[in-house]
């Protein structure tokens, strides 16, 4: 899914750049005032993930701040009113009765201007880690030192932004050397000292569409007293907060998945259908981290649970790109649980997953169950899937390797000839709690025992 780039001109002639990509209601996303142009969504790999499943029900669209990226670099006025008439145009150029809003950091304010002047425009707004007003916002001790490059070395301040944000990952030079070419050292000091004093606290309280709130516990930009006043100024929110690595992206699997809850509350009807579970025999995967507990040692906590929900968004993206549908449930720990109709697709699931777990430093023990499972709805709603208790017979599967095979029976643990090894299942798997799964994936292909089952709640 590639986005498509077109340009939209505000009142006073600024040309702004903006990319689109799916189909279906707006939502419009107004950037942050920083270094970031839009380029930099897809060059994160985990965020274009998340933007490519936003945009799965529903059209994104992202533009580029005046002063910067692929807009009009020519300008010099960077005020609250100049905002939200490029917000205004960006709106206008989509020719869509309603949008919604999802406004990052500091561009709060310019949401929240838009939102109460035009109530009729504005269906949903989400605001992440943003304020009403500019000056809510503060910079950690470490960047406000970092501040002093910006005048000597652009490119330097760049790349320790982008080493703060990422660490020493492959896409941060990237992304450094985006950003610095994304603006001149002059706008962003003119523009990010214009936004420091915004201020919407008096239309907020106008605003009248629902509005998610949402918060990154512990970022260190914004306190979390700020969130709840903003929450509370506004007649119809929600606080929502959320752990995230990484202060500029959207969030976790997880807020992804409250994102799209939130913006189809009230338009279920029309909105693409949510993944479903499978009733009858179905092929549960279930995957967790090996040696966590010595790894935590090793890592340090804060390290290892950044590693741990990196991989497991990297994993569900995985499972949905193999046909699985991820289980969500507050007993899997740093597990993964999955359900497949298709023993090809989750032993696919399998081998990516385990791929993906070494690469990150983490590697997976992984579980393959097959048998019949069935669907309740909890007190709260939610859906939990179960697995009856199974024996589970195990069998050298080259021909499922090849194409030719699939789950036989209600019982048997399907495989693939992984390196030449096939799959081998042993064990019982029951119906509750997150188990204990192990596979190897390599040149002794998959081999399956468990203790437990596939019980899970989202």
């Amino acid at each position: 899914m590639e986005p498509q780039v077109r340009y939209v001109t505000s009142a006073d002639g600024t040309k702004t750049a903006t990319w689109t990509i799916g189909k279906g209601t707006p939502l419009v996303v107004a950037p942050a005032i920083w270094t970031q142009p839009m380029e930099h969504y897809w060059l994160v790999p985990w965020e274009r993930r998340h933007w490519e499943r936003l945009a799965q029900r529903r059209m994104v669209a992202v533009y580029d701040n005046r002063g910067q990226g692929m807009s009009d670099r020519e300008v010099t006025d960077f005020s609250l009113e100049a905002r939200v008439s490029d917000l205004t145009a960006v709106v206008e150029g989509l020719h869509a009765p309603t949008v919604d809003i999802m406004a990052m950091s500091n561009s709060g304010p310019v949401a929240l201007t838009y939102a109460a002047k035009n109530p009729e425009r504005v269906r949903r707004l989400i605001l992440t880690n943003s304020a009403a007003r500019g000056r809510d916002l503060r910079l950690s001790d470490q960047r406000r030192v970092t501040f002093q490059l910006v005048d000597v070395d652009w490119l330097l301040f760049q790349r320790i932004q982008a080493l703060m944000s990422y660490g020493f990952t492959e896409f941060a030079e990237a992304v450094a050397m985006t950003a610095a070419a994304s603006m001149t050292p002059q706008v962003f000091r003119a523009a990010t000292r214009a936004a420091w004093q915004f201020d919407a606290t008096e239309v907020a309280g106008g605003v009248t569409c629902p509005t998610l709130v949402l918060h990154q516990r512990g970022n260190d930009s914004i306190s979390i007293d700020v969130a709840k006043q903003i929450a509370a100024t506004i007649p119809d929110s929600r606080l929502g907060v959320y752990e995230q690595p990484h202060v500029t992206l959207i969030g976790s699997e997880e807020t992804i998945e409250n994102i799209e809850a939130f913006l189809d509350e009230d338009d279920r009807g029309a909105a693409a259908p949510a993944e479903d579970l499978p009733s009858g025999t179905a092929i549960i995967l279930f995957a967790d981290i090996a040696g966590s507990t010595a790894l935590t040692e090793r890592l340090g906590d804060a390290a290892f649970r950044e590693k741990a929900r990196v991989l497991g968004a990297s994993l569900r993206a995985v499972i949905r790109e193999c046909a699985g549908t991820p289980v969500e449930g507050p007993t899997l720990g740093d597990g993964v649980l999955a359900v497949f109709t298709s023993a090809r697709e989750a032993i696919e699931a399998a081998r990516r997953c385990g791929k993906a777990g070494d690469d990150a430093g983490l590697p997976l023990h992984l579980g393959l169950h097959a048998g019949d499972v069935t669907r309740e709805k909890d007190p709260d709603g939610r859906d939990n899937v179960y697995g009856g208790a199974v024996e589970h017979r195990g069998a050298d599967q080259r021909a499922v390797g090849a194409g030719r095979g699939a789950c036989v029976g209600d019982c048997e643990v399907a495989g693939a000839d992984v390196g030449g090894g096939g799959v081998r299942g042993q064990g019982r798997a029951g119906a509750e709690g997150r188990g204990r799964a192990g596979a190897r994936l390599g040149g002794g292909g998959v081999r399956y025992a468990q203790q437990g089952g596939a019980h899970g709640t989202w």
